[in-house]
């Protein structure tokens, strides 16, 4: 499930993104200045619908900032419609500009090309061990046998493996995998880590790969 993490100082318009967006099956994450923006903005998010006009530090001034920290599409919302200042938005990094009011469907459909595209140019396998997953067509394999995986088993270990030294606290994990979902707690991340140990031990019972970080969370195995 991709992360789009909404920079709106007006908290209305954010909650009513965070409404459309969670309706459409995606994570999000608010923040309400540019400031608080770069301090939520990390590498689990894939997108960053942005107000121009923000508190402090200005949408103009936050662009680079935040594609330097973390280099995703920015779609800039503003009611501001003068061609040249599209023109210099689009040459400090941003990917999309959407003038105010914008209707949800255009903005939706914008979304979803510019998050295609991002994944099209993602490399699509990832390894780690004697693991191999390939995230286009959600296919995995394990010592050269074929790993059969839930969704949920499946990003969980997607997530594992895009940042495999990186330990994930549960509360990462729940917003990585279930979103805002309710039915999602410590329970239900322990049973899905074991499952997914068990199908790992099945292919390789030689070699361990997840690691419990005590009170904290997991990490792939050193």
């Amino acid at each position: 499930m991709k992360t789009i993490l909404i920079i709106e100082d007006d908290k209305n318009i954010s909650d009513m993104l965070k409404k459309l967006l969670g309706n459409n099956n995606y994570n999000t994450r608010q923040a309400f200045s540019g400031t608080e923006g770069l301090l939520v903005h990390d590498e689990t998010v894939d997108l960053i619908l942005m107000d121009l006009m923000l508190p402090g530090k200005n949408g103009e001034e936050i662009i680079r900032d935040l594609k330097a920290k973390n280099n995703v599409p920015v779609i800039v919302m503003s009611a501001i419609s003068d061609v040249d200042k599209k023109v210099d938005l689009f040459s400090l990094g941003a990917v999309d500009y959407v003038t105010k009011p914008f209707h949800n469907a255009e903005l939706l459909a914008r979304i979803k090309v510019h998050l295609k595209g991002r994944d099209e140019s993602n490399a699509v396998m990832l390894s780690y061990k004697d693991i191999e997953i390939n995230t286009k067509d959600f296919t995995a394999i394990c010592n050269g046998q074929e790993l059969v995986l839930t969704k949920n088993e499946f990003e969980l270990l997607r997530a594992l493996m895009e940042r495999p030294t990186q330990v994930f606290t549960r509360s990462m994990l729940f917003d990585l995998v279930w979103g805002d979902e309710d039915s999602a707690d410590d329970n239900t991340l322990n049973v899905h880590i074991s499952k997914i140990r068990n199908k790992l031990k099945q292919c390789n019972p030689q070699e361990e790969y997840i690691e419990t970080v005590w009170s904290i969370g997991y990490r792939m195995t050193k």
